[in-house]
């Protein structure tokens, strides 16, 4: 690995950091940056989940004001959450490759769409939030299956895990959405720690440590950024750069 194709993993680990505290979709950048210097899909996967922990525990640590008196309410969705990631991180591993390389265009695919629909999807939970009253602290019903849900993505593949997780809980939780964003955030760190874990035990050969460096120092940095500042970046610009490294990898996908 180049020093050039290094500093490019580790500015894309801090752009991933950043973007998936504020947005949600930060396997959007680094998973194509990986491919495009030839990772393969698979390592590719499991060494960006585990460079990204991290960064998620980076994030969720930003929001800590906002996560005050949440105690209960995270616990219970970081159940569904555990459950969800260690299912999802098995698939990745039961699953041939051959599987994994026809899944992923169509999840690049969901994720772009995610994230292009994402002001829609925030004005519509923002209706949601006007219309709620009487809900229980810990949300809907369906709140948690549906987290458990977003969990088994998370494992599995995770790009824009977070704008799936903010439609959940924004819609069946009456809360504002900066403090839903903090549990988030929480739930994005379990998800990647637990799916990380299961990969270390269960695939340690298949782990390109050198790249779980760059992204994990590149995404806690990242981490920061997006808790101090980075809500006042234009969020125009951070989802056309997101959909325009995601096309290319989904490009690459259908011709390779």
């Amino acid at each position: 690995m180049s020093p050039l194709e290094m500093a490019a993993i580790l500015l894309a680990g801090v752009a991933a950091g950043t973007i998936n505290t504020v947005v949600g979709s930060g396997t959007l950048v680094t998973f194509p940056t990986l491919l495009a210097f030839g990772v393969p899909p698979v390592t590719a996967n499991i060494s960006n989940a585990i460079g990204l922990v991290p960064g998620s525990v980076s994030g969720a640590y930003g929001y800590r004001r906002e996560l005050a008196g949440q105690r209960g309410r995270i616990l219970r969705f970081a159940s569904a959450t555990l459950i969800g990631a260690t299912a999802g991180a098995l698939l990745l591993l039961v699953l041939p490759s051959a599987a994994f390389r026809a899944i992923v265009p169509v999840l690049i695919l969901l994720g772009l769409v995610l994230v292009v629909l994402q002001p829609r999807i925030s004005r519509a939970v923002a209706r949601k939030h006007a219309g709620l009253g009487g809900l229980p602290a810990n949300g809907a019903g369906w709140v948690w299956p549906s987290i458990l849900g977003v969990g088994v993505y998370c494992g599995y593949f995770g790009a824009a895990q977070g704008v799936l997780c903010m439609a959940v809980l924004g819609a069946g939780v009456d809360d504002t959405l900066q403090r839903l964003n903090g549990v988030k955030n929480v739930l994005a760190a379990l998800g990647n720690g637990v799916a990380g874990l299961v990969f270390v035990i269960a695939a340690f050969g298949t782990i390109d440590w050198r790249i779980v460096a760059l992204i994990a120092v590149g995404s806690t940095i990242g981490g920061q950024l997006g808790a101090s500042w980075g809500r006042k970046l234009p969020a125009p610009a951070l989802r056309a750069l997101i959909v325009v490294v995601g096309s290319v990898a989904l490009v690459r996908f259908l011709v390779g």
